[in-house]
């Protein structure tokens, strides 16, 4: 692995030049640009505000800031693994006339997509800021947002990790990257984008006696623990709207547990290990792919 980190950083212009073209022609001729990025959640998350705040009564303030910190991660995480699955399948023609590190290819569309990704974590800020000047006793600011670039940091090696395994599988079966959109859906709803992990831990379904195991499970999904993460750090705690005794009232936000953010970390960092010698297992067998 130390052989082909030595070659990946040899040719690190190149990687380079490639996020750069990336970033160029995903909005080439576009009048907004950038902007397209952050337009697209921003619309779904003002429907799904509208829809559960106001449609199906889920009281709480400022519950737009909640969904877009952690829709917008999660769309990072969405966006990469699918724009890499195809990635390396797109450039065999390329690959098979000139020689370069094959892992460019998955690893510079992650990182496109993560400078896009920081760029929109700017503009929700902004919006932060937005909303405490309109409602200066509400402020949304916590000192535990020093940390968001840990939880970015794991969040990208999570990403770079599947992103390669992906690609390098897709390359022979194509079926993979229709499996991992189909996953990737279902797992929008395995995680604490639209509704609050609180709500897991006290569905009403569950026994009293196990509901601190369901709630660790739950988190054992590194995506729903950095999703949780994400909110946990950047916004106040709020009450959360939750059945408990068959009647509807409002259950203390439970504190980020730092335990369950280190397994989400080990499982991160080893997903990117596992996932650069599995693609540089499979990468020279991509040119024989008739």
């Amino acid at each position: 692995m130390r052989a082909e980190l030595r070659e990946l950083w040899r040719y690190r212009e190149l990687l380079i030049a490639f996020v750069v073209r990336e970033l160029r022609i995903r909005y080439k001729n576009s009048v907004l640009g950038f902007f397209w990025s952050i337009l697209n959640p921003l619309a779904t998350v003002l429907v799904m505000t509208l829809v559960f705040k106001y449609v199906m009564g889920q009281q709480v303030p400022n519950y737009s800031a909640y969904i877009l910190a952690a829709y917008l991660p999660f769309m990072f995480f969405q966006l990469s693994v699918l724009d890499a699955s195809q990635s390396v399948l797109a450039q065999l023609p390329l690959l098979k006339k000139i020689y370069f590190p094959r892992e460019i290819l998955p690893i510079g569309s992650v990182i496109a997509n993560f400078i896009h990704f920081v760029l929109a974590m700017l503009v929700f800020f902004v919006y932060l800021l937005a909303v405490w000047l309109m409602n200066p006793g509400d402020n949304p600011f916590r000192a535990t947002v020093v940390y968001l670039p840990l939880l970015m940091a794991l969040q990208l090696a999570l990403s770079l990790g599947l992103a390669l395994i992906v690609s390098a599988l897709n390359t022979f079966y194509e079926d993979v990257k229709y499996l991992v959109s189909v996953g990737l859906y279902l797992l929008f709803f395995l995680c604490p984008i639209v509704y609050f992990s609180e709500q897991v831990w006290a569905a009403p379904g569950i026994d009293d006696s196990y509901r601190q195991t369901v709630y660790t499970l739950y988190h054992l999904n590194p995506i729903a623990m950095l999703m949780t993460g994400y909110r946990k750090i950047m916004l106040d705690p709020q009450p959360i709207p939750a059945f408990r005794g068959g009647e509807a009232r409002h259950i203390e936000s439970l504190p980020l547990d730092w335990g369950l953010i280190a397994v989400a970390a080990a499982v991160c960092i080893a997903t990117l290990l596992y996932g650069y010698w599995f693609f540089n297992k499979k990468k020279w067998q991509f040119v024989e792919r008739p």
